[in-house]
């Protein structure tokens, strides 16, 4: 790449759903990638999974969080498919605590501002639980702080590999399961987890000690670890955790957090875990604490305030370098969305035959997007009576599938789609 040429992603100003147009990428993994999007003046996040990977892990999220749409979780707007990919629309959350923890320094969050996340991620894990569903990947990068007036706000994200633990009927947990590989990331997951047994509501909570540390400590004992199989790899970050006792894991830190592993590990695997105890164990490290604020709420004020009070002429010519470099990025964006909207050739960007600009498209063009609204399909998430399922059906002839019977959540959501058209299910 030439020296001072900006690098533009080619998803950068494409538009989905005739409606979001993309403007940043904003995160990425296995499953694919998210995207900032605006519409209206209005900002959103929308996540994307090619289709030829065949896992549908998003259209299993969007029910879920749809399901359990609460304060603790981004708003969920559709899920569809649009092109290559299947896309999830939600609403556009403040950066990950992983995020926000890489750039720190030092690399470690103040014993305060731990206690407080640790209250709010056992109050979002109660929630969840107590609605009969386990998240399975528990870790730094699946919680964000809200945006604006939500920034003192956690959020738990992704539950593409959540799942039902219990009958919702008879609160019945499902029996446990030996030998299964591990479903989750290893440096956080439980023992029980990396031991090959399937989770439950103890493995939730076990996983989110080991993000409090991971915070304390700056790095875990077991990270680091290398070796060329991946199970090999599991067992051996399992044998570490096993060795390394709660006393250890937690030495020079108040106890509560001893107490806390002790207390997770400790527990059964149908047993109904004692949220109000552990949420004690963290007000009692509060304490000794007045600041009702996070690490990076005083590192934004003293910034601000350095900024503020400095004159300087080498800080004003710096701030006039970083806005002509701004001025000259947006330039270069700007002319790439309306290179990446306007050049079909290049891109094949489908979206661009239903552009809202476009008001005298061909009546002849086969492009359509069909919208399926389910928002009043409360039925969702719950067992049927034989009457009731055949009536849902007919009412939901295109989506209904399986989800009549709430046992059968574990499995891919499915919709008949005759024609290879883009389409968006209304959550």
């Amino acid at each position: 790449m030439e020296k001072g040429k900006l690098h533009m992603d080619p998803m950068i100003g494409r538009l989905f759903f005739n409606k979001y147009r993309l403007i940043k990428n904003i995160g990425g993994g296995s499953f694919g990638q998210i995207y900032s999007a605006k519409y209206k003046n209005n900002w959103f996040a929308l996540k994307f999974e090619q289709k030829n990977q065949n896992q549908n892990l998003l259209e299993n999220e969007g029910h879920i969080m749809s399901y359990l749409q609460s304060k603790y979780l981004p708003y969920i707007y559709s899920f569809g498919q649009s092109g290559e990919y299947n896309v999830l629309v939600m609403e556009l959350m403040g950066k990950s605590l992983e995020n926000i923890f890489e750039n720190s320094n030092p690399k470690k969050f103040s014993v305060n501002c731990v206690a407080k996340l640790g209250l709010q991620m056992i109050e979002i894990l109660r929630f969840i639980h107590n609605k009969n569903i386990i998240h399975r990947d528990i870790k730094p990068d699946n919680f964000v702080v809200g945006k604006n007036d939500k920034n003192k706000n956690l959020y738990l994200l992704d539950f593409g590999l959540a799942k039902k633990y219990r009958s919702s009927k008879t609160l019945e947990h499902y029996p446990m399961i030996k030998h299964k590989n591990l479903t989750g990331t290893a440096r956080y997951a439980s023992i029980n987890a990396l031991n090959g047994l399937s989770q439950s509501r103890r493995d939730d909570l076990e996983a989110v000690g080991y993000v409090l540390l991971y915070f304390l400590r700056g790095k875990l004992p077991w990270q680091g670890i290398r070796l060329k199989k991946k199970e090999e790899r599991y067992n051996r970050i399992m044998e570490k955790k096993i060795e390394t006792t709660p006393e250890e894991l937690c030495k020079d830190f108040p106890q509560e957090f001893e107490l806390y592993i002790k207390y997770c590990r400790g527990l059964e695997y149908t047993e109904d875990p004692d949220y109000i105890y552990l949420m004690k164990l963290f007000n009692n490290v509060l304490k000794g604490y007045s600041e009702n604020i996070y690490d990076w709420d005083i590192i934004n004020k003293t910034a601000i305030t350095a900024t503020t009070s400095s004159t300087s002429k080498k800080q004003l010519n710096f701030d006039e370098k970083k806005d002509n470099y701004k001025k000259n990025y947006h330039k270069k964006l700007s002319e790439q969305i309306n290179y990446n909207v306007y050049n079909n050739q290049n891109f094949q960007i489908l979206e661009t035959k239903d552009l809202m600009l476009n008001t005298n498209r061909n009546k002849n063009e086969n492009i359509n997007n069909t919208f399926i609204d389910i928002k009043d399909f409360s039925g969702y998430m719950d067992e049927f009576t034989e009457e009731e399922s055949i009536k849902n059906k007919n009412k939901y002839p295109n989506v209904f599938g399986k989800i009549q019977n709430k046992e059968t959540l574990d499995k891919n959501f499915e919709i008949n789609k005759k024609n290879n058209n883009d389409y968006c299910i209304i959550i």
